[in-house]
């Protein structure tokens, strides 16, 4: 069983978890720091109307002002709040990526490293600290040490305990030559030994990057991010000057009537404040840390907040087959006898030749003589046999026992096996080869001797439930495409059972970067998944490239993600994350625009009343007095959005559905919501009041 400590323990931690609320809540007054305060043109303007009205207080307490001091309070002390509570949204969101950090720093200490002069086992050794490896030094590891840094195996294979980078408490195999030939500083060797090629220099190991990219420092705006922060400053200035405008235009107003009293600071302050987007100018920042802070959670590292948002528009998914569409692991599904042969001498002679066959096939073999056709297991040690073990050049495995030589493997293999003991394979037999091979299935062959006894039919097994996960990703828009070294038509055959839209068999380095190209000239985003060498020009052209943890170096600096547990599947989580972000912003920002406008029939009124009474009757919401209206609606501005900051934090829930149904769930129920709210909660805010003698 395996136990997630690490992201477990993200999962598990409440969203207003003591310790990180209080750390907020300082990071909040930290952050009102004007040269911070000035990265948010929405919150700066909030920020300079917070100091101004300060200031207008202490003038009134002082001398003469326009309006009471209390009411100059009540304004100023809101505004602040409103600054306060949009640092706190985003202090929130940080604070998780920071605990997670936190929790990082402590697997990170200073080791010894078994320098070698050479990349030989029987080297000389320098005991050297781990702080003084540079990149290209080779290091010996053995079972019980800490690998010193990060690396790429060049010879060895080792049990490898990484579960303070994963949370996975099942140690995993890392070898030389292959896939899966990367190991990450910090972990530790269980068993045997490694010699291990640094690949990274102090300060610039995966870790690091890691303690960054968590809590933030390194973090930069996605494009849309930035579209819409441009949108929000836009706005801003349009109101800004709006209401610049509306002082000189209420004096010379009343100078022209002879009556009532022109509008007062305070008050467009106050009107300036509701009118521009201040709801999602505050969450704004906290949502996109939050979908990275969601990303990390699912034990994926993204290189920037760019590939989360990439992900949510992706609209093609290339998916390798072994391990993401299929289990990984053929299994054996059917014995087909040979003409003439009984199906229990068939079991029994697979059984035979798969005992000492460890590999998951051969199990699988045993298992289904067992259960299936009622054999049951034996002792290897009993029987006294002499086993063959499988081998890539002669592709055969089998057992001599009792003068018998029983044989299964490649149909090539066993035919040239039977053929040099002056037998043949009958055709019935070949048939059979044929038709498991049109059904996307393997066939081995099992031979006694002169005499093919039948064939076994390994089955690639499709993961429960994926075909329902391809009809949902069908539904939103997004073509899958399996990816296989399998032959065209296994391919054909595998990809119909799955359920996916398109595959590439018989596929190469070449092909894939080709496909991709192809999808991306076409206006589609491209999201793979990836861990070895060959997978790098590939993953360095998609949008979306997501590398395995246990893959190679070449792997994980080619893609913009990479994924801790190093399952494949994780690829379809990374897409509804990414949507679930972009979903999380539209709905928050329709919401906001929304509330602005429900705003203006309380404040508008409110702020005009005595310089044209005749808006009283816009006064829909019967507030108590114009100065109750007007600070009802700056306490609602600042109290949305602490309501909303678990909405941010937590996302917009994801469900699979068209575009054309999400825009209009978002227009009815963050569009409406959003309008129909703010009337709610400014009529109870002046009824409290009222109630309290505060207005």
């Amino acid at each position: 069983m395996k136990i997630h400590h690490m992201s477990a323990s993200a999962k598990a931690r409440p969203l207003f978890d003591p310790p990180m609320v209080r750390r907020a809540v300082i990071d909040a007054f930290q952050k009102l720091d004007p040269r911070y305060q000035a990265r948010n043109p929405v919150m700066f303007t909030v920020f300079v109307g917070s100091l101004l009205t300060t200031g207008l207080w202490v003038q009134s307490l002082v001398g003469s002002g326009q309006e009471s001091p209390g009411f100059i309070l009540g304004i100023s002390v809101w505004l602040w709040f409103t600054v306060l509570f949009a640092n706190f949204a985003e202090a929130m969101a940080e604070g998780r990526g920071k605990a997670q950090a936190d929790s990082l720093r402590q697997t990170r200490r200073d080791v010894f490293a078994k320098k070698l002069d050479e990349p030989r086992y029987n080297a000389n050794i320098t005991q050297t600290a781990a702080s003084a490896l540079r990149k290209g030094d080779v290091v010996l590891v053995v079972a019980g040490d800490p690998i010193p840094a990060d690396g790429e195996i060049i010879e060895g294979v080792a049990s490898v305990d990484e579960s303070a980078i994963t949370g996975e408490s099942a140690p995993v195999i890392r070898e030389s030559g292959g896939d899966r030939s990367s190991v990450t500083g910090g972990t530790r060797v269980l068993s045997d030994w490694l010699i291990v090629r640094v690949t990274a220099n102090p300060g610039e190991t995966f870790l690091d990057r890691m303690i960054a990219l968590v809590e933030g420092a390194k973090r930069q705006k996605t494009p849309n991010e930035i579209a819409l922060g441009i949108l929000l400053a836009a706005m801003t200035i349009v109101f800004l000057i709006a209401c610049v405008t509306l002082l000189p235009y209420s004096i010379y107003s009343v100078r022209a009537a002879g009556q009532g009293s022109p509008v007062t600071m305070t008050v467009l302050v106050a009107l300036l404040v509701c009118l521009i987007p201040t709801t999602i100018g505050g969450l704004l920042s906290a949502i996109g840390i939050a979908g990275m802070d969601r990303m990390i959670r699912a034990n994926v590292i993204a290189t920037s907040g760019r590939a989360v948002e990439a992900a949510g528009d992706v609209d093609v998914l290339l998916l390798d087959k072994t391990g993401t569409i299929t289990l990984g692991n053929r299994q054996a599904v059917e014995l087909i006898p040979a003409p003439g042969v009984k199906l229990e001498m068939l079991a029994d002679a697979a059984q035979l030749a798969s005992l000492a066959d460890e590999t998951p096939e051969g199990r699988s073999i045993v298992v289904l003589a067992k259960e299936k056709y009622g054999l049951r297991g034996r002792n290897v040690h009993d029987l006294g046999a002499a086993f063959i073990p499988f081998s890539a050049q002669t592709r055969i495995s089998g057992v001599d026992l009792d003068g018998q030589q029983i044989r299964k493997g490649a149909t090539e293999a066993i035919e040239a096996f039977v053929r040099n003991r002056g037998g043949s394979l009958p055709s019935e037999l070949r048939q059979s080869v044929e038709q498991i091979a049109k059904r996307g299935g393997t066939p081995l062959v099992v031979a006694e001797g002169s005499r093919a006894l039948g064939v076994i039919y390994l089955k690639d097994i499709v993961k429960g439930g994926i075909k329902e996960r391809f009809i949902e990703l069908r539904r939103i828009g997004i073509k899958t495409v399996m990816i296989t070294g399998d032959n065209p038509q296994t391919a054909a055959a595998i990809a119909a059972e799955a359920g996916v839209d398109d595959f590439l068999a018989e596929a190469t380095p070449e092909a894939k970067l080709r496909m991709i190209r192809e999808y991306q000239a076409g206006g589609r985003l491209v999201a793979m998944t990836g861990d070895g060498t060959n997978d790098s020009p590939a993953l360095a052209q998609a949008d979306v490239a997501v590398a395995m943890n246990s893959g190679t170096q070449a792997a994980k600096e080619a893609g913009n993600m990479v994924d801790l547990d190093s399952n494949p599947t994780k690829l379809i989580e990374i897409v509804e994350i990414g949507k679930q972000l972009l979903i999380t912003r539209g709905s928050l920002t329709t919401f906001s625009l929304a509330n602005d406008v429900a705003k203006y029939f309380a404040i508008i009124p409110a702020a005009f009343a005595s310089t044209y009474p005749v808006l009283d009757q816009l006064n829909v919401m019967r507030l108590a007095t114009p100065s109750s209206a007007i600070l009802s609606a700056v306490i609602f501005n600042a109290l949305i959005i602490v309501a909303l900051i678990p909405l941010a934090l937590r996302g917009v829930r994801y469900r699979p559905a068209a575009a054309a149904r999400l825009l209009r769930d978002n227009l009815v129920i963050y569009g409406i919501g959003g309008f129909v709210v703010p009337f709610v909660g400014i009529k109870l805010i002046d009824l409290v009041l009222v109630a309290l003698g505060l207005a």
